[in-house]
């Protein structure tokens, strides 16, 4: 039987996502890119454990690469950093379709609406995808109700604008090295789900193995 996908080479390795034998170049080639792969299929897991030996690079002109994040800042708003990276993963929970990418692109289009307000100005672009729209949203509600709740305590000074794009450019650059560049990867979002295991919000969903 040949590949449903490429419809040449031998399929032999089974695909728990598509429910059947594929080839092992297109299992390789089209792994979270076409083929919408669970978390729990050993060759992901296999692959994976592949990249965390190998880093990949990131080219020059990756966005936000050139700020200078304050570690200050970073262990002073400890517990807005962590809502924030909650906030991720609750979403993407939430919306199983969430990609690593649809993460990385609402956390850069945050900063740069963050960056102009700390200049005074403000100017926001959320991104075009839905999903990641949405989690822009999310974060940005968050982020707003946090300053509120911090105003009415008045136990602590609320984070500057300033302070929450620095917060925002270390988890896109978190993201940036938890992930592997392709579109369906969810590595970074597991990372987030993990930080969080005991957040019934978080559950995990019921396996996708197809057992053939």
């Amino acid at each position: 039987m040949s590949c449903p996908i490429c419809l040449k080479r031998k399929a032999a390795r089974f695909c728990p996502a598509k429910g059947e034998k594929i080839c092992a170049v297109c299992c390789g080639t089209e792994r979270e890119v076409s083929i919408d792969c669970p978390s729990d299929c050993s060759y992901l897991v296999a692959a994976h454990r592949y990249e965390d030996q190998h880093q990949r690079s990131l080219p020059g002109d990756t966005p936000l690469l050139d700020v200078k994040v304050a570690q200050e800042v970073i262990y002073t708003h400890q517990n807005l950093l962590s809502g924030l990276a909650f906030t991720a993963a609750k979403f993407s929970a939430a919306h199983p379709a969430t990609s690593d990418p649809d993460v990385l692109a609402a956390l850069e289009a945050l900063a740069g609406t963050y960056k102009t307000l700390s200049s005074g100005i403000f100017y926001e672009r959320p991104p075009d995808a839905s999903l990641a729209r949405g989690l822009y949203a999310a974060l940005a509600q968050f982020l707003d109700e946090s300053k509120q709740q911090t105003a009415e305590r008045a136990t602590e000074p609320p984070a500057k604008d300033s302070e929450v794009f620095f917060l925002l450019v270390f988890l896109y650059r978190m993201g940036l090295l938890r992930t592997n560049g392709r579109p369906r990867a969810r590595r970074y979002i597991e990372f987030l789900r993990g930080q969080f295991p005991a957040a019934p919000e978080l559950k995990r969903e019921e396996s996708r193995i197809i057992v053939p």
